[in-house]
């Protein structure tokens, strides 16, 4: 469990080389010291500190560690906010967003007169970038719907419901009452990853573990399982940064000290 004092502040603030950094202070039952990890997909910089911990030895260690944090940040892929001429992998295909402000619709796709793909977006420029995260959800529900429903098929099994969601810690879920979600991100990867995460999660219905029954499973239902786990694993993180705002002090796990 994780404890906070009530006068306690959830964020201390760093200041380190003309840099400012938010850190998120959680207190931790069985922790024996002072430790830090930073989310790649939320650019969080959480601090884990002993029930007895004191924010003074906790600014302390933050200040000792103040190059680590500053490294580290350093070497996320920059933020890719959704905005005019912004490169978007969707279905690893880059699409140059393109603001069309007096056309009719919301977003869709076409290719340019030099052949480059385009997400087209019509509407103000406020609305950008919630139009293009609308757009790129419901092009992976649909296509995460499709796929687990054929593999349900298959595995003749139920599918209770699919959520779509913006999950930081997991592409996939299965629950034991049979409803799936998934990371809507996953239509920015290429497609055989979006259909191994939709195989994967479908599997579980019928094993709800990761025994190596189960996989023996998974890798009959998706031939693309190695090839889909290694892709997620060189470039899934990257995937997180796309629709952050550049200034977001917001960050998938790197190393506590």
């Amino acid at each position: 469990m994780l404890f906070r004092r009530s006068n306690e502040p959830a964020i201390l603030e760093l200041a380190f080389d003309a840099a400012h950094y938010r850190i998120l202070l959680k207190r931790h039952r069985q922790a024996r010291r002072y430790t830090l990890r930073i989310h790649t997909a939320t650019r969080e910089v959480v601090m884990t500190m002993p029930l007895r911990g004191t924010l003074k030895e906790a600014r302390a260690f933050a200040e000792k560690h103040g190059g680590w944090i500053a490294a580290r940040l350093g070497r996320l892929p920059a933020a890719t906010p959704f905005a005019p001429d912004a490169m978007v992998p969707l279905r690893n295909i880059p699409h140059r967003i393109d603001h069309r402000p007096t056309a009719r619709g919301t977003v869709w796709t076409e290719a340019s007169a030099d052949g480059t793909p385009l997400l087209c977006v019509a509407g103000g420029a406020a609305h950008i970038a919630r139009r293009v995260t609308d757009y790129l959800k419901r092009e992976a529900r649909r296509e995460l719907d499709d796929a687990a429903k054929q593999y349900a098929q298959r595995l003749s099994v139920r599918i209770a419901r699919i959520s779509i969601r913006d999950q930081a810690s997991r592409w996939g879920s299965c629950s034991s009452t049979g409803a799936l979600s998934f990371s809507w991100r996953l239509i920015l990867a290429p497609p055989f990853v979006l259909d191994y995460l939709a195989a994967h999660e479908v599997a579980h219905l019928v094993e709800m573990n990761h025994s190596p029954r189960y996989w023996r499973l998974l890798g009959e239902l998706c031939s693309e399982t190695g090839r889909a786990k290694a892709w997620l694993a060189t470039h899934g993180a990257a995937l997180h940064r796309y629709g952050l705002d550049a200034g977001e002090e917001t960050q998938t796990s790197a190393a506590s000290v």
